[in-house]
């Protein structure tokens, strides 16, 4: 025997492909910073790969563009404009849940436990005696007939209620959770891109609670002078308005909101850079961005402590970290005796995943 002899490994030529995944990756990010401006993102990449050469001799970007049209991506609208299709949403969205959540380590559990046990959704792993008003369902057959037979012999076979096993099921929660996003000026100033990765965030946790937790409730909504609820598809085309923060109005639609959900735990994430600045007076807007102004904090607070007789923990995501700023924050925090964090922008995603969880277990 001479052993294994091998011959040489040609490759299937899939240039063509692999470029297309990683044009695709670039472009979902410049549709997220773009607001979901397809013309404008084609854009950004051409510039790119001028400067850095992402795509080749074989593969260009014009047929990149002609792949994004016979796949789906890209559509005309009646004007002739390059649109993005719902096609291209959710792969906004798979792509923010992939690149946030991504690196999380897997688990054999799930993440919807609690610590509590009783009738849930799950047979758990536990066992007990039976008791009265326990169902057929919950009975363990096989140790059941087991304990019979040990108990009462083989031959003349013999089923009591003290033989009777129950499976123990887990009890799980259903969460109804309200997302706030602060698209003020300040989300964009000074040259600080702050709402694409907040943007991320949403999509990200929508996507999440989409697959895994079908049966919770994700609200989204976006607050600057005004506050109202967006859908999940319009993440994308999230901009940053000349707004001043009215943290306010964004706690009473959250509040609104919430007040008609039936689940037992809620929440509220508010994602946000700056301190709040305005008031609605009737039709009138009372602002003042210079500093801590008593008049909105007190309001600001007032709500946040109507929130914790309510049993709604407020997770604040401050991505600025001015010291000032911080204080507030910690003063919101104890009142509503919620939590906060002060975040970079890299990390935001991991944090809104954790506390997301932790939430889950409570039962109030």
């Amino acid at each position: 025997m001479i052993g294994y002899r091998f011959n040489e490994f040609i490759p299937q030529n899939n240039s063509g492909k692999a470029t297309f995944d990683n044009l695709l990756k670039v472009f979902l990010q410049l549709l997220i910073m773009t607001s979901g401006d397809a013309g404008e993102a084609l854009s950004w990449l051409n510039n790119l790969d001028r400067k850095y050469k992402m795509a080749d001799d074989d593969y260009g970007i014009g047929d990149f563009i002609e792949d994004l049209r016979k796949k789906g991506y890209l559509k005309e609208d009646e004007s002739g404009k390059i649109i993005i299709t719902a096609k291209s949403e959710m792969e906004i969205r798979k792509s923010a849940l992939e690149e946030i959540f991504g690196r999380l380590k897997k688990s054999k559990t799930g993440g919807h436990n609690t610590h509590f046990i009783g009738q849930g959704d799950e047979p758990g792993s536990e066992l007990r005696a039976y008791r009265f008003g326990d169902t057929l369902d919950q009975i363990s057959m096989t140790d059941s007939i087991r304990n019979a037979q040990i108990n009462h012999g083989i031959s003349d076979f013999s089923l009591h209620e003290s033989d009777l096993e129950i499976i123990e099921s887990e009890h799980k929660t259903l969460t109804s959770t309200v997302l706030m996003i602060d698209i003020s000026h300040s989300m964009v100033l000074y040259g600080e891109d702050r709402i694409t990765p907040a943007k991320k965030v949403a999509m990200a946790l929508a996507e999440l609670v989409r697959r895994k937790y079908p049966k919770d409730s994700l609200d989204i909504i976006v607050f600057g002078n005004d506050a109202w609820k967006v859908e999940i598809k319009d993440l994308p085309y999230l901009q940053v308005g000349p707004y001043h923060t009215n943290t306010v109005a964004g706690l009473e639609l959250a509040m609104d909101i919430l007040r008609r959900k039936k689940h037992k735990n809620k929440q509220i994430f508010m994602i946000t850079d700056g301190k709040p600045t305005c008031l609605k007076e009737g039709i009138k807007y009372y602002k003042n961005s210079f500093g801590l102004d008593r008049k909105i904090i007190n309001k600001t607070l007032g709500l946040a402590a109507q929130c914790r007789k309510l049993n709604i923990p407020i997770t604040t995501f401050m991505i600025a970290t001015d010291p000032w700023l911080r204080e507030f924050v910690k003063e919101f925090t104890q009142v509503n005796n919620g939590n906060a964090y002060y975040s970079s922008l890299q990390g935001l995603g991991n944090l809104v995943f954790e506390d997301f969880k932790r939430n889950r277990r409570k039962r109030f």
